[in-house]
């Protein structure tokens, strides 16, 4: 067991370093950790954002990871609304950015998440231009769209990403106009390809959202502060009265890469490089949850991964790595989206161009189906959408890695466990 006079640091406050404390605990680690937020929030998980919170049907607490009395009762030292500036890995130590406080570390988790994207167009400094990440965002942007709704008030999203499909339905709910500028052909094209994307494009049209796609935002006009409207390259002018980014997000690597750790490539995600244990190339150092881009011995490739669930799973797997237990991070990515009456699950990865053929199992047109990624007759991904309690065959399918039947695959009366090597 790691000595009692060890103290291990994490920095970020979500999911993934809220886990990450619990587990330290909970496999018997009696040193100090000390956990650093920079937000003032205990700490909280982010889908209700977009989902239940942001559409009134969940209240704040919900959200949270632990009860704020949990931490004192575990003895987790925690600092919420408070910086950290500056990482030293030979000294062992973070800076504080409120005082210069050094605190030293024996084992040190980043978990510093990621950020939207800013959208580089005239206008974005407005007073009715949004972003989504923090409870502070969904507060806002709850009042925005209840007053939009009130009002016949226009919304403009940037993007229809998961975040931009998921605030256009909570517009939708709240009665605002809502219109989606998507450069991309179809939603969500990054992630499901051509073939799926029109599923979501109609589930939309038929709430009464508006998309413009294969055009980019040019200019956010406005008045006093005040949006007015927004224009695309097409020179198209949009109304809108508050516009939300939603453009994806990228990872808070700041303070890892002025301390010199190890990046990885762009075209594979950036973030913090670590290995399969999460480790990063200074091995006092691990990181998880958004930041970190890890190995996938599943799909051969280093993985960025900015879900709930490599949070969940990849704060406790740094823990026990952090530990010194033997620990591969190789979970199926999950994630998952409730849009108005549709509700999806989805498993594995499989961008455009490393898939060459999608099987439909179910009725797409009835949106109630699942559809699977396949690679030389091997599922690399799978999609419920309205089908429930398949998530575990799915990823025992595509962590089988045993090629599969297409026929036997689309067929609703073969069962999916039986196609499971």
């Amino acid at each position: 067991m790691v000595d009692a006079d060890q103290t291990f640091v994490i920095v970020g406050g979500g999911l993934a370093g809220a886990k990450a404390a619990e587990t330290l605990r909970a496999e018997g680690f009696r040193g100090r950790v000390i956990l650093i937020s920079d937000e003032r929030d205990h700490p909280y998980e982010r889908p209700p954002l977009s989902k239940g919170y942001l559409l009134g049907a969940a209240d704040r607490d919900s959200a949270l990871v632990h009860e704020a009395a949990w931490y004192a009762a575990h003895d987790i030292e925690l600092h919420l609304g408070q910086t950290v500036d500056a990482l030293d890995t030979a000294g062992r130590t973070v800076r504080l950015g409120d005082d210069g406080t050094l605190v030293h570390y024996d084992k040190l988790l980043l978990a510093t998440g990621a950020e939207p994207r800013r959208l580089d167009v005239p206008g974005t400094g407005l007073a009715g231009v949004h972003h989504l990440r923090r409870f502070a965002h969904a507060e806002r942007l709850k009042g925005v769209l209840a007053a939009l709704g009130r009002d016949n008030g226009h919304l403009l999203i940037a993007g229809a990403g998961w975040i931009g499909l998921e605030v256009a339905a909570a517009g939708r709910h709240y009665g605002a106009e809502v219109t989606v500028v998507e450069p991309a052909p179809t939603p969500l094209h990054g992630v499901l390809g051509p073939e799926l994307g029109n599923v979501f494009a109609e589930l939309h049209r038929e709430h009464g959202v508006r998309f413009q796609f294969g055009a980019k935002l040019t200019e956010i006009v406005g008045q006093d502060g005040l949006v007015l409207a927004a224009r695309t390259e097409d020179g198209e002018e949009h109304p809108a009265h508050a516009v939300l980014a939603a453009i994806g997000a990228a990872p808070r690597t700041a303070l890892a890469e002025a301390a010199g750790l190890e990046l990885a490539p762009r075209e594979q995600g950036g973030g913090i490089a670590v290995d399969a244990s999460l480790r990063t190339s200074d091995p006092h150092v691990f990181a998880a949850g958004d930041v970190a881009a890890f190995p996938h011995p599943l799909f051969g490739v280093r993985l960025r991964v900015e879900h709930w669930a490599n949070a969940l799973n990849g704060g406790p797997a740094a823990a026990r790595a952090m530990l010194g237990q033997e620990v591969v991070h190789d979970r199926v990515p999950y994630f998952f989206s409730d849009q108005y009456d549709l509700g999806m699950e989805y498993s594995g990865w499989a961008p455009p161009g490393a898939y060459d053929q999608v099987v439909i199992r179910g009725d797409a047109g009835k949106r109630e189906f699942i559809a699977f990624w396949m690679k030389d007759g091997r599922v690399l991904a799978g999609m419920n959408v309205n089908v429930w309690d398949v998530t575990p065959a799915i990823q025992d399918l595509i962590r089988g890695g045993a090629t599969v039947d297409p026929d036997a695959l689309s067929d609703p009366r073969v069962p999916l466990d039986a196609l499971v090597p």
